[in-house]
Formats: structure tokens, sequence, C-alpha cells
């Protein structure tokens, strides 16, 4: 590395602190090997730091560095596929809280963004904020409306932080790159794609307004239950710096359950049940539900869970869901290869993956856990050591998938913190049961074979501009057929059966669109959904015997 490459630095003085402190904390190594203590001076190792281990170092060196380094450390203890169990547990010890920002300072972003004085649109505002971490702060206040004042949280962006964030970010994308060239063993931790996802989630945290539309969609995905809450959004008072949303008056889940007198047992299932519609229903959940966002409202005896700090959220599709459904089924059955075979489907294999030794890996895992009585499975725990046996065998999970992982183990140990008979697998199997049930039912298949029509008749409308192409290549003479059977005649009767068998195929689907869409009242539901079943089997085995052939 030469100080060329120095020269693309924008703040050479914040990369020697950087270097500093992984000196002080013992990685002088890797200020060695990526040539940095030769460029910003020699930096000794302090005979103190060796003591630690490796975790607790790496957790030092985020804290001296600040807010973005910390959020770093978050982003990256949501990856139990990439980063080692024992460092995940220091990073998940991270705090981000920081000391608040002086409210003259506040005051004029506030206004700006809001478009008037303060006074015009509070009554009361609370220059003491509740709380304070590395981007925001959040102040009690009470919002002038119609009906009289209205109790709120205003969350504050910090002036200049995302400035801050943005300097460090090119910091980070620098050193991560060096760290990839210069040490090839830390490629196995994928720092630039870590820093990439950092970028990826601290820039949608940078943005109040897409906490808000998180906010909104979460309550109406709840709307029917009277048990969890979220708070409402007040847009007039709020912009991409500023969030002003409801106040809810609570305690958080440990202290309520612990001190305030309510249930927990009672607080557990309906912490349980909340993030299981999330993710299994709603594919849309809360990626952070730390004890410090769960808090507990109302009365011991009708209890409300209400979630709070929202920007950080993980989706799952529909076709991720399905595969993470049919994981927990086999977990439930203690189906070991069913294990193996979701996981398969929901990850994706990097490369050639040894598939009877990865189903051994996973019946090791999977029986370190599912030995046990139900009540005593740590379904987080479990998940975390599927994903790590299925990086080692060279299958990426997605993100998301991860993110739900890390939802669901957060969520399972506050869970037992309040209620220590928390059996969690008791708690899903009745939703398991019923959106499997909901998978296979006749309106669903419908569903599913309507939506393979139209992509079937997307696919038929694109052939003619596809058929001129080709006309196009002979005219030129850029069209080549590569032929790899050593018969001609072989090759054009192999040809022909595929055409035969696409054609078969094709009129069975076109068959059971027209049986759907024909909507005959002298057939059931099912009978529709069966005809339609019936051609994609029979095209199905047509092609595939064809293919065989």
């Amino acid at each position: 590395m030469g100080p060329n490459l120095l020269n693309t630095v924008k703040d050479l003085g914040r990369l020697q602190t950087i270097v500093g402190v992984l000196a002080k904390h013992g990685f002088g190594e890797v200020v060695t090997r990526t040539g940095l203590g030769s460029l910003l001076g020699t930096v000794r190792r302090t005979e103190s730091a060796p003591r630690l281990k490796t975790g607790e170092r790496i957790r030092h060196v985020l804290q001296d560095l600040g807010p973005s380094f910390i959020k770093l450390g978050q982003v990256a203890s949501t990856r139990p596929d990439v980063v080692p169990a024992d460092i995940l547990c220091e990073l998940a010890k991270l705090q981000d809280e920081v000391p608040p920002a002086p409210f003259e300072e506040l005051r004029p972003l506030i206004e700006a963004e809001l478009g008037a004085p303060l006074e015009t649109l509070f009554t009361e505002f609370d220059e003491v904020p509740l709380a304070s971490a590395s981007i925001g702060q959040v102040h009690k206040a009470q919002l002038r409306t119609d009906e009289g004042p209205v109790p709120v949280v205003v969350k504050v962006q910090r002036p200049g932080v995302k400035e801050v964030i943005e300097l460090d970010l090119d910091l980070l994308y620098w050193l991560a790159h060096a760290i990839e060239r210069s040490i090839p063993e830390a490629r196995l931790y994928q720092p630039v794609k870590m820093v990439r996802e950092f970028d990826r989630a601290v820039s949608a945290e940078l943005d109040f307004g897409l906490e808000a539309d998180h906010a909104e969609r979460f309550a109406r995905n709840f709307q029917g239950k009277r048990n969890v809450k979220f708070p409402a959004v007040h847009r007039d008072a709020s912009s991409r710096r500023v969030l002003t949303l409801e106040f809810l008056a609570g305690r958080k889940v440990d202290q309520a359950c612990l001190e305030g007198g309510y249930d927990g047992e009672r607080i557990s299932k309906i912490a349980v049940d909340a993030i299981i519609q999330m993710v299994f229903e709603d594919g849309f959940f809360h990626a952070d539900p730390h004890p410090g966002n769960l808090f507990v409202l109302g009365d011991p005896d009708a209890p409300v869970l209400g979630f709070l700090d929202l920007g950080l959220v993980g989706h799952l599709t529909p076709t991720l869901r399905d595969r993470t459904i049919d994981l927990m089924v086999a977990a439930v059955r203690e189906d070991f290869r069913g294990i193996a075979d979701a996981l398969w489907a929901i990850g994706r294999p990097t490369k050639k993956v040894d598939r009877q030794a990865f189903e051994a890996e996973v019946t090791v895992l999977a029986q370190k856990y599912l030995g046990k009585s139900l009540g005593e499975i740590e379904v987080g725990m479990l998940l975390r050591d599927l994903v790590d046996g299925s990086r080692r065998y060279g299958i990426e999970v997605p993100e998301g998938f991860l993110m739900m992982g890390k939802a669901l183990m957060t969520i399972e140990g506050i869970g037992k913190a309040i209620h220590p008979d928390l059996d969690v697998f008791t708690e899903v199997r009745p939703y398991f049961l019923r959106l499997v049930q909901l998978r296979y039912s006749p309106e669903k298949i419908t569903q599913d074979v309507l939506r393979g029509v139209m992509r079937l008749s997307h696919a038929a409308g694109e052939m003619p501009l596809q058929l001129q192409e080709i006309l196009e290549d002979l005219r030129r003479g850029a069209f080549s057929v590569e032929v790899r059977e050593t018969s001609l005649r072989s090759a054009a009767d192999k040809l022909g059966k595929r055409f035969f068998s696409g054609l078969v195929t094709a009129s069975l689907i076109m068959g059971g669109a027209i049986l759907v869409s024909a909507g005959d009242r002298t057939f059931g539901t099912t009978m529709i959904a069966g005809g339609a079943i019936y051609g994609f089997l029979h095209g199905l085995f047509l092609a595939v015997f064809s293919r065989r052939r």
C-alpha cells in the first residue's frame, strides 16, 4: 500500500485515530499488515490488551471510535453466519447511549425542519431528553392540536451527525478493502460486504420518514390486536430529521414484570405471538426488539405491549416465509432430513456441496437441541447453530432470514427472563399448523396456478419479439446452434420430443387457466384447482419423461 492510496482518504486525522485505537487494543498486526503503521507512524501494542479476549477487544475498539463504529458493531451482531459466537456475544453488549446534544443546538434544527417556531407547534417542550443515542435524542412534549394538547415524544437528529457518518463510511470502505487485500484470512468475515450492509442500515436510520412509514405499516398489520401497540405518527410535525410520535406511557418490559406487578408469563406470550405474526404472516418485522424497545402499558389485568424504535426492520418474501415455516415444522417433528432440505432451499450454495455430509452436520446440530423437552429448546440458538453449519458448507443464507433469527433470539431471551418456563415451540405450533393449512388450501393453490398462467401469458407475449430477433440474427448470419450429440438425427429426435412435451405442457396449463377463468358454477373451487393441478402434473411428467428419453 502506497501514498497514492492514502491520498484517497478524506480525513487523515480520523484515520490516524482509528489506527491508534486498533493498536491500543492489541490489533497492531492488522495495522502492520495493511501498511498503515509505516504510513502513519509506528504504534505499539499496549501490554494490557492481550489479556482480554478478542471479542472484548473488538468491542472496546468500536466503543472508543464512537457512534458510526458502534452502529457497525450492532449491524455485525445480526450476522451469525459470518461472525463467531464469542464475538457476537460481545457485540450484543454494545450500547450507543451518548451524552445529549445541547438543546440550543437542536432548537434551530427543529424549527427549520418543521417550518415554524417551537411555541407555535408545541404548548410544552422538555429540553432534557428522555433518551440520547448516536443518531438522535428523544424529548417529551405537548403537541398543539384542534382537540387540545396531546402528549408526544419528539425524536431529533443530532446536528451534523449525517456528515460525520458519511466521512466514517468512506474510511470504513477504505479500511475494509485494505484488509481484504492484505489479510486473506479476513475475507472469511466479508468486511466489505459488512460495511455495505451497515451503509444501507444507517442510511435508513438517518431518514426518519422511513421510520414513520414503518410505524404506520405495523399499526395497520396489528389493527385487530388489542394487546399490541405501535405509536401513532403526527405527520404535520415530522420530517426527515424530526419525528413526532404518540407518547406511550408505560414501563420497560423487564421492569414492568419484575417490579410493576405484571404477569411475566402473559407478557412473554404476547411478545412471542407478536413477533411470530410479524415474521410468518406479515413478512415485515421489528429487527431490534431488545428490552429498551418494548414497553408494557395499561392495567396489569389487561396489559398492552408497545413497540418503539421502528427504524430497523426486516423483510421476508412469501417464498422465504414458506421455506422458514418448513424449517420450523421439521424442527417440531424432529425431522432432521426435512431441516436440511429446508436450509438448502432457504440458502444459496456458493460451491459444490456434499449433500450427505451436510445432512449429517445438520442432524448433529439439531439433535443437540431437539433431544430435549420442548420447553427447554432454545429456538434462537438452534437457528444460529444451523446457520453457522450452513456457512461451513458454503451455503449463503439471506439477510432477511438472519435478521429474523436474531429477532426471534432476542424475543425468546426476553421471554425466558420474565418467564423462565416459556415454551416457544408450544406457543408457535398453532401458527404453523394454520399457516400450513392455508398454504395448501384450494384458494391458495388456485392463486398459485393463476400466477403461473400469468407468467406464461407474459412469456407468450414476448415470443414474437424473440422470434423476430432470431430471424434477424439468421439474416445477418449471426445465429448459431451448438449440437452436443454425436448424431444429428439423435439431436433432432430429442429436440422434437422436447418441443412436443412443451406444447402439451402449455396446452394443459392453458386448459387449467380457461377452467379457472370460466367460473363454471357446476364445479367447486376444489374441482377447479384440482383440474389445474392435474394439468401441471401431467405436463411436468411428460416434460421430464421426454427429457430423459
